[in-house]
């Protein structure tokens, strides 16, 4: 029973000289909030989605190029008209990539086209904005064009792709040998060479940082210059 009034002593003291509920409440509503964690990760994974589709996009044109061509001389050989044949080829195409094309309209779209081409791996839309509009002016067999401009189109990825697989190894070897100084610092450190200090703390030392910096980039920067060289078409 001690033990039992005791607590109740406590309690009754606490609640008479506590805080009252209203005052606990509006310390509560004026208490900054903490953030949300779960909203936090959510943030991060949007942004990093975001990230990664901004790197598949010239993918994503160069296929829904050739799938456009196709679509639209499959559709045109049917007999129906260029108009009709490219609003739906474009309807089939990836939703990020149909809501970027132009609406066909009375006249070609082609200026749209040809604006559009400027976008990384959809310069595609060049060429067959080019046969479009000669098919409109002068005539012709505007599907065996189309088709024709597909084949080529698939033939330049394919090779781009083959390209890009054969330069894989030389981009990881750049990478391993600019990661190579790092290793050089550790096991310098490792044996009690104390580079960290020599380098920061010393002219010398920051002489050889700065050079040391600069060619290594210049590396990284050049062997990148040369990739895009080899894989640009010409």
């Amino acid at each position: 029973m001690i033990p039992l009034a005791v607590l109740c002593a406590v309690a009754a003291v606490w609640l008479a000289t506590g805080p009252p509920p209203a005052a606990r409440r509006l310390v509560q509503a004026l208490r900054p909030a903490r953030p949300d964690v779960h909203t936090a990760l959510t943030t991060t994974k949007e942004r990093v989605t975001a990230l990664r589709d901004r790197r598949r996009d010239p993918d994503r044109w160069r296929t829904a190029v050739i799938e456009l061509c196709d679509g639209m001389a499959a559709e045109l050989t049917a007999g129906r008209a260029p108009a009709e044949a490219y609003t739906l080829a474009a309807a089939t195409l990836d939703p990020r990539v149909t809501r970027r094309l132009p609406p066909s309209g009375a006249d070609p779209p082609t200026d749209h086209l040809e604006a559009l081409a400027a976008e990384p791996g959809a310069a595609g839309l060049r060429p067959l904005a080019a046969c479009w509009r000669i098919g409109a002016e002068r005539g012709g067999a505007l599907g065996d064009v189309l088709d024709g401009l597909a084949t080529a189109l698939r033939d330049e990825e394919e090779l781009r792709r083959e390209v890009a697989a054969q330069l894989a190894a030389p981009r990881a070897t750049a990478r391993l040998l600019a990661a190579l100084p790092l290793l050089g610092l550790a096991m310098a450190a490792a044996i009690g060479a104390h580079p960290v200090a020599f380098l920061f703390t010393t002219l010398p030392g920051l002489a050889c940082l700065l050079l040391g910096t600069s060619l290594n980039a210049t590396g990284l920067w050049w062997t990148h210059h040369l990739a895009k060289a080899a894989e640009t078409p010409r």
